[in-house]
């Protein structure tokens, strides 16, 4: 056993002003920016041009979409980071209520390959069915939304859970496959956003 201590390089300020200068001068990094900004062009800013969007929708910069015809957001919808929503390619949809909060990392699809039809997966056709979230719904973080998925209103969907199938009005879900583990209280009366500042 080797008990030479190891630590991390602490570069002085020169030698990290030098990686700068040729970081800059590094052709690569200019075409990789390329790929970057194509990148996001396409599952980003192109994609939500075709996609139907309420009032007041917010939607974090790093989200994707796929096939964003097919996708519907209600009014007052929040997106979180790094969220994918992935319409199918041909008929199905993803159909998101009002007052829908979506954390960051969810993935929604309403499509997925067949693994039956023979080799390579990705040459395979593709089986779509709508997603359908009602409002006032909270999806948490890593959570996955699988083809044909219903979610009724003010459901909550925990962190990293995997839904298939119905979740009913104002369940809690949690776990692999999602299962239901509670029940939100009845719904207040509306909540009043605050007063804005002076």
């Amino acid at each position: 056993m080797d008990d030479a201590k190891v630590y991390k390089d602490d570069r002085s300020r020169f030698r990290r002003f030098l990686r700068l200068v040729f970081s800059l001068l590094d052709p690569r990094a200019y075409a990789h920016a390329l790929k970057v900004v194509n990148y996001y062009n396409y599952t980003h800013v192109a994609e939500l041009r075709k996609a139907t969007l309420g009032r007041g929708v917010q939607i974090s910069p790093t989200a994707s979409f796929a096939n964003a015809q097919n996708l519907t957001i209600g009014d007052r919808g929040r997106i979180g980071a790094n969220t994918s929503l992935w319409a199918g390619p041909g008929s199905g949809r993803i159909v998101l209520g009002e007052d829908i909060l979506i954390g960051p990392g969810v993935m929604l699809t309403a499509a997925s390959y067949r693994f039956d039809d023979g080799s390579p997966v990705t040459r395979q056709a593709m089986d779509e069915s709508d997603i359908i979230v009602g409002r006032d719904v909270w999806i948490g973080y890593g959570a996955v939304i699988l083809p044909g998925a219903r979610i009724g209103d003010r459901a909550i969907v925990a962190a990293s859970a995997v839904v298939r199938g119905e979740v009913p009005p104002g369940a809690i879900v949690a776990g692999v496959p999602a299962r239901v583990v509670g029940h939100r209280a009845e719904a207040p009366a509306e909540v009043s956003p605050p007063a804005a500042g002076p």
